[in-house]
């Protein structure tokens, strides 16, 4: 099943060409991996595929839907997630992890969220005490690992991730990776994997795209 097509996907910001006529696909299940040099795109085209900034041109269809103009984005954001570089940043510093893991699905009108906070967690290898627990007080792999379970909570067609590993130590980068790998195959979403790091995409890319 095809999760996301982008075509002929253009941006630029005033006479500097950023993307120039970008096309790809992923499929439930599939990672693609994106790579290039720094200030190739990467990031940029990430944030068009999660519409926080517009393409000049092109198509990004999710679902079998063209989400390029949409206006429902509630819509789109519960098919798609983003996961960052440094979690730390994307969580309240004020609030428990807990806390910001049930945000999106008291968003979604979920049930029975203080139950399925307790599995995410364990489903990302942390333990259900990590509810009570604030940003500063969790190292950078477990505050990534909290970040994949509030990502996939909605349990969402596509995962966004933006050189999701590249703040952490090697042998962190591993496990998360591994992490990343082991639910895309079970829960059948797709990844798009953006990195500047040729040997992470050896371990998780079913297929890459240099920018």
């Amino acid at each position: 099943m095809k999760i996301l097509e982008v075509k002929n996907l253009k941006k630029s910001f005033g006479e500097k060409i950023i993307l120039d006529d970008i096309n790809f696909e992923i499929n439930a299940g599939e990672c693609l991996g994106i790579v290039g040099r720094s200030g190739c795109g990467k990031s940029t085209m990430a944030r068009i595929i999660a519409r926080l900034i517009p393409a000049d041109s092109g198509q990004i269809i999710l679902c079998g839907q063209d989400i390029t103009n949409s206006k429902n984005l509630k819509s789109v954001y519960k098919n798609m997630q983003m996961i960052f570089q440094m979690p730390e940043d994307s969580f309240d510093p004020r609030r428990t992890l807990g806390w910001s893991i049930a945000e999106p699905m008291r968003n979604y009108n979920f049930k029975n969220i203080d139950e399925r906070i307790k599995n995410l967690l364990i489903e990302v290898g942390l333990t259900p005490d990590f509810v009570e627990r604030y940003p500063h007080e969790v190292s950078g792999g477990q505050c990534q690992r909290a970040a994949i379970a509030r990502a996939i909570s909605l349990s969402p067609k596509l995962l966004i991730c933006d050189e999701a590993t590249s703040a952490l130590d090697v042998t962190t980068q591993a496990q998360i990776v591994k992490l990343l790998r082991r639910l895309c195959t079970e829960k059948k979403f797709a990844i798009l994997f953006i990195t500047h790091d040729l040997e992470i995409l050896k371990e998780i890319g079913d297929k890459v795209l240099k920018l």
